[in-house]
């Protein structure tokens, strides 16, 4: 039975082969048009700064170099889910890259300053853990909180404490687009 998770629950996972699935309803009746959330992984290592570029996992970039993690693809609409998960990143903890300590799972809005948009006209927002060997939902955030304002939510984590590896709800929201979560967690000098 799947755990429904507070924010800032954390729980054991026991497993290593997972998916990560986050999922959203746009409000249909807002004028700015569509809604294109972007579902990303950024892999970070102990002094919480991004691995390497190649590890920010998004629309533009797939796949980790280590073989860890997989994002399934851009929804760009989020009317091509049909109620299930409108993005999801595959991941294999065992090819994690032993550098990174944490992965972080971020939600943006695309446009969203010429659109108008922001997360308080997003309905069922979710986070939650697939076990891949079964497909049986392990856990699940879901986003209730009222983000008038927010425009990017760090939605989870997963970490690595003691050898295992931890899922945290976060439900962070920030008025930010994805740049500014490359900034936040970037080593070197933002090349623009």
């Amino acid at each position: 039975m799947a755990i429904n998770l507070q924010k800032g629950q954390k729980i054991e996972l026991g497993l290593t082969k997972m998916t990560i699935g986050l999922g959203w309803d746009p409000n249909e009746s807002h004028a700015g048009g569509t809604f294109d959330l972007d579902a990303s992984a950024i892999m970070i290592d102990s002094d919480r700064k991004l691995v390497g570029d190649e590890y920010f996992v998004f629309y533009n970039n797939l796949n980790s170099p280590d073989g860890a993690l997989q994002h399934t693809g851009d929804d760009p609409d989020g009317k091509s889910s049909d109620g299930d998960d409108d993005e999801a990143i595959v991941i294999d903890l065992e090819k994690v890259d032993p550098r990174v300590e944490e992965i972080l799972f971020v939600v943006t809005i695309e446009d969203f300053e010429r659109k108008k948009q922001n997360f308080g006209m997003v309905r069922n927002s979710y986070i939650r853990v697939v076990d891949n060997n079964n497909q049986q939902e392990i856990a699940k955030y879901e986003l209730d909180e009222d983000f008038s304002i927010e425009t990017g939510v760090e939605f989870g984590r997963l970490y690595i404490r003691n050898g295992s590896w931890k899922f945290e709800a976060s439900g962070i929201g920030y008025r930010a687009d994805l740049g500014f979560f490359l900034e936040k967690y970037y080593k070197g000098q933002i090349i623009k």
